[in-house]
């Protein structure tokens, strides 16, 4: 495992000041990167731990924001508020998720052939949107993701490995979307696979928290969430692992 450095990046994008967090191992490289999109709550420390975590496996990460440093913990029509429009205008998540791109891709260091992208969320939308414009991500790991149309045309020219992952509960991004999905896929060529964990609900991996931030005990969120939000400790581990066997599969790969 690597040493890791952080560094908070303040960088513009849809009107607003951006506050992602970066993070790197320690030494010149080159290393492969990471494009992280975080879920519709805002970028929380969770995200922020899975860019450390990547960069302790010896990968640059970026953990973008696209609410401006907001987050809408507890504030769910606030935060269904801002991100229902973002998801319905595509050219507006590509603008944002190319800003963060763009910044991760100008990091000192940072192998461009080795690039590779994960999504939360609507972040996982926004990593999508950028994958069938045409930024060259290796692998893309996408958990209960905001879905485009699955059409097929769209994704005849990208030539990633694509991972989706959902819970078997969740009502936003259920089995069967996933499923919807990755058929357009594997019309286009693309080499995809799914994970559903069973019994998991919508942001599976968010711990439920007290008011003042800290981690609560049980599986119950005490802040007000969107239906169908549900924390699994054990799908969280098992699915973050499948992530990052993903993204040494492909490093993997590249250097065979």
């Amino acid at each position: 495992m690597h040493e890791v450095t952080t560094a908070r990046i303040i960088y513009e994008a849809d009107g607003l000041n951006m506050v992602a967090h970066l993070a790197r191992p320690r030494g010149e490289g080159p290393w492969p990167a990471v494009l992280i999109g975080h879920d519709g709550v805002g970028l929380d420390d969770y995200q922020r731990s899975r860019a450390d975590d990547l960069a302790a496996h010896g990968h640059i990460a970026l953990a973008m924001d696209y609410h401006g440093g907001q987050t809408f913990f507890g504030r769910p029509d606030a935060m269904l508020a801002r991100v229902m429009p973002l998801l319905a205008d595509p050219g507006r998540m590509r603008a944002i998720g190319r800003a963060a791109l763009d910044v991760l891709l100008s990091t000192p260091g940072v192998d461009a052939d080795r690039l590779l992208a994960l999504g939360y969320g609507a972040g996982g939308h926004v990593v999508l949107e950028l994958a069938r414009t045409g930024a060259p991500f290796q692998a893309i790991a996408v958990v209960h993701p905001s879905l485009p149309e699955p059409d097929a045309r769209d994704w005849r020219d990208v030539n990633g490995t694509f991972l989706l992952c959902t819970g078997s509960e969740d009502p936003l991004c259920t089995p069967d979307q996933l499923l919807a999905f990755g058929r357009a896929l594997q019309e286009a060529g693309v080499d995809w696979r799914v994970d559903i964990y069973g019994g998991a609900k919508h942001a599976f991996w968010a711990r439920p928290t007290n008011p003042d931030g800290s981690p609560a005990e049980g599986l119950m969120h005490l802040e007000a969430t969107v239906p169908g939000v549900g924390y699994h400790p054990k799908h969280t581990v098992r699915s973050w692992r499948a992530v990052l066997d993903l993204f040494a599969e492909d490093r993997g790969a590249r250097r065979a």
